[in-house]
């Protein structure tokens, strides 16, 4: 009786604590000013044939719009051939409409270079637009910026359409040795067979990774600690590995552009904001072949040893079709995630809708995230999902065999999230969360949940202090339409679900305490509640009882 007074009073505190932030100035970051200055591409000796290659004569345009103090590098309308470009500090990269900056498909353009990927120290090939320790730098305007990134990507036989798979096939290039997967060189296969490839280790040099060149596929964009960056209405596609990775970088505006890769595109991630402070990503479509919009800080030992959090970042009016996750935070989350807002984003046809993954060994706290008002159609798999499993071998083992490891530096930490406002008509899961047996999921507010139409309700395990304020759950399996196991301080109130189904919830787990219905409809009796392998009806409240 004790025990559970003081897990509804540790409840209560909880929810009163946990609510919506009241001023979000500490996430607007600083807007970058530009001079007026143009310098035209043409002038250095660009052409718009889509033969020339004008590296050139854009490098030419923005080193001179650098030196004379900042101002706009203007691309004009045309097709404008080029390779791999720095951008510096005080120059805006503006693309008038009908401009397509197209990065060549000649990989030799695009030396090795020392760099990070994944949240590791890495060599990968020159990211066709890349800058470091820039500060004020846009791209703005309404052009398409095309990375050719269908020269680099490897393509799984399985991800297209016949007639796709077989102009590949006639193209040139590898298979693999199950033929199941095309490599556009001997190289690019050579990559895929080695163990760590392209990781930088102690004592290595940049030659060290020839062999293996074309494997290590560059992001589209890579800016490195830089400040005060604007990207503005600008199209950015068919990029090689991620889209836009900014990397940490403070204050970053993302408005109205587009990102597009094939959603076959291996790695083909939208936006990669990793340990940024400051983030502003508004207004924005996405259609990727990995995560849309993604939150990063670095990946285990390297993660944490850097220190750097992805923080105050403000996502709303976003738009994700398809992709792995529609708002994504990890994996690669060691440096730490915290204080972030979504506000009225859509995610259609993506494969997860809000997805927070992590797993053993990456370390790192996910705290004080925010949703508010996401609509989500035909979900692949789960609508809302907190997995610290992701990727690990283990993943498969059941729950009640699942063994605690002792909690260090490197145990990962997902609490505080209030998510509220949220429908989803569509999806295999609605709300999916497995926290680890020595790190449950924790200190979670999800208020005003609609979810119909998906194959299955409502699946927790190892979380403790969550709280569900109005939801609405109609899946098409109704027996049971929830299913929880191990957790600890779990309250319901204005639950709704089908009247017509067999079972309400199953309860698995001797380790289960201090769960909590209220205002459940329809009203049901005892006989709603399954209990197994050890779980048992004390350790449920039902109002009224």
């Amino acid at each position: 009786m004790i025990s559970a007074v003081l897990l509804g009073c540790f409840t209560h505190a909880f929810a009163q604590e946990l609510s919506w932030p009241g001023d979000l100035s500490a996430y607007q970051p600083a807007v970058p000013r530009f001079r007026a200055d143009t310098f035209d591409i043409r002038m250095y000796g660009a052409k718009a044939d889509a033969r020339t290659l004008n590296t050139q004569a854009i490098q030419s345009a923005i080193d001179a719009c650098a030196r004379a103090g900042g101002g706009v590098v203007l691309i004009p309308d045309g097709f404008w051939l080029t390779g791999p470009l720095v951008l510096k500090s005080g120059v805006n990269m503006h693309l008038q409409h009908g401009a397509l900056l197209q990065f060549t498909r000649d990989r030799s353009q695009y030396p090795l270079v020392k760099t990070n990927y994944e949240g590791l120290v890495a060599v990968r090939c020159q990211s066709p637009i890349s800058a470091e320790g820039a500060e004020n730098i846009g791209i703005t305007g309404q052009g398409i910026i095309d990375g050719g990134g269908d020269a680099w990507r490897m393509v799984k036989k399985s991800k297209v359409p016949p007639d796709v798979w077989r102009q590949l096939v006639s193209s040139g290039g590898v298979l693999s040795k199950d033929g199941k997967t095309w490599y556009p060189s001997a190289s690019s296969l050579k990559g895929s067979e080695t163990s760590d490839a392209g990781v930088w280790k102690p004592g290595m040099q940049i030659e060290d990774f020839a062999a293996i060149k074309d494997f290590l596929r560059p992001n589209l964009l890579k800016f490195t600690s830089c400040k005060k960056i604007l990207l503005q209405g600008v199209t950015f596609r068919n990029s090689p590995a991620w889209c836009l990775h900014p990397l940490m970088c403070e204050d970053l505006t993302v408005s109205h552009i587009t990102v597009y890769n094939p959603d076959y595109a291996q790695n083909g991630d939208g936006i990669d904001v990793e340990s940024c402070t400051r983030v502003l990503i508004e207004d924005s479509h996405f259609a990727t072949g990995d995560d849309g919009i993604c939150l990063k800080s670095g990946r285990d030992e390297e993660g944490r040893k850097r220190g750097m959090p992805t923080q105050y970042v403000l996502v709303r009016n976003c738009v994700v079709y398809h992709a792995h996750g529609g708002f994504v935070i990890g994996s690669e989350m060691s440096g730490g995630v915290h204080d972030v807002v979504v506000q009225h984003c859509t995610f259609i046809g993506s494969d997860n809708g809000l997805r927070f993954k992590t797993t053993r060994g990456r370390g790192g706290v996910v705290e004080n995230i925010f949703v508010d008002g996401v609509v989500m159609e035909n979900i692949v798999h789960d609508a809302i999902l907190f997995d610290m499993y992701y990727m690990a071998t283990n993943a498969a083992v059941p729950i009640g065999e699942v063994k605690a490891e002792p909690v260090t530096e490197a145990t990962p930490v997902f609490r505080r999230f209030l998510i509220r406002n949220v429908v989803c008509r569509g999806a295999q899961r609605g709300i999916y969360i497995r926290g680890l047996p020595e790190m449950p999921v924790q200190q979670l507010k999800l208020e005003h949940i609609s979810l119909s139409d998906t194959r299955e309700g409502l699946i927790c395990s190892y979380a403790r202090q969550v709280r569900f304020d109005d939801l609405y759950v109609f899946p098409v399996k109704t027996d049971p339409v929830m299913e929880l196991a191990q957790v600890q301080d779990i309250r319901f109130d204005s639950l709704h679900f089908d009247p017509d189904a067999r079972c309400l919830m199953s309860l698995c787990g001797k380790d289960n305490a201090g769960i909590r219905l209220a205002g459940v409809s329809p009203a049901r009796g005892d006989g709603m509640i399954r209990y197994a392998d050890g779980a048992v009806p004390a350790m449920v409240q039902l109002q009224g009882k």
